[in-house]
């Protein structure tokens, strides 16, 4: 392995190093209050609603807007806020809004992005310590684990474990210190220049990454490490046999 500055990865979840993709079984028999079925224009708004990392994405009132603003602190929050986006967004069916919100919190429902496993493999393997930090209301380790890569993340920090979202920069100080290693020697990637962008003010480097559809990014995160000066071995290196 060559030198590299970084002792350290930490990596967003959603639009990152996961996507939430909807299977086209999820919004069959889904209809909006008239009764229609949701055209593919419909469904990708819908998801887009469903994904972004910042900004609100439909009208509320003093309560939702509460909810929404702390919806990754509390799964109560959280599936409050996100039955308000899908009925505003057309689905006013309880149980269909209810059954789509459960794909979106079910972590085998995620999409994985082609280079997430061999990326953290070959990191792990030279040394380097990954973490995931994400503002997220439901626990992502089992996406971990279905992968078998689950032992290679050193820390998850979780939002409505640590009690802090990103931008705030307690989120990221617990992820530095639980993996005990210098942030100006960790690297922080993800797809919000605002939420993880944020990394910064600890001392962290950071590199942006699109959110596009795991079909149309293939190594973005090579290139992230790449442009940061981070050139792992093989993947899976490290891996015992």
């Amino acid at each position: 392995m060559a030198a590299t500055p970084f002792d350290a990865v930490l990596f967003d979840f959603s639009g990152t190093i996961f996507r939430l993709e909807e299977d086209e079984s999820w919004l069959e028999g889904v209809t909006d209050h008239e009764g229609r079925g949701f055209d593919l224009h419909r469904q990708a708004e819908l998801m887009r609603r469903l994904t972004q990392p910042v900004g609100q994405p439909v009208e509320m009132d003093a309560d939702e807007h509460h909810a929404w603003t702390n919806r990754d602190r509390e799964p109560r929050w959280h599936r409050e806020a996100y039955l308000t986006v899908l009925r505003k967004s057309g689905v006013t069916d309880p149980e269909q809004a209810q059954a789509l919100y459960e794909k979106v919190t079910d972590p085998d429902c995620w999409t994985v992005y082609p280079d997430t496993v061999p990326v953290i493999e070959a990191l792990a393997g030279d040394g380097i310590a990954v973490g995931v930090v994400s503002n997220i209301a439901f626990d992502v380790r089992p996406a971990f684990a279905r992968l078998g890569i689950d032992d290679l993340v050193s820390v998850f920090a979780l939002s409505f474990e640590v009690g802090a979202v990103k931008p705030q920069p307690e989120i990221f100080r617990y992820a530095v210190d639980t993996l005990g290693v210098d942030p100006r020697r960790t690297l922080m990637i993800g797809d919000s220049e605002k939420a993880d962008g944020a990394a910064r003010e600890i001392g962290c480097s950071f590199e942006l990454v699109e959110p596009l559809p795991t079909a149309d990014r293939a190594d973005g995160l090579w290139r992230a490490l790449a442009a940061a000066g981070i050139t792992p071995s093989e993947p899976g290196a490290g891996r015992s046999s």
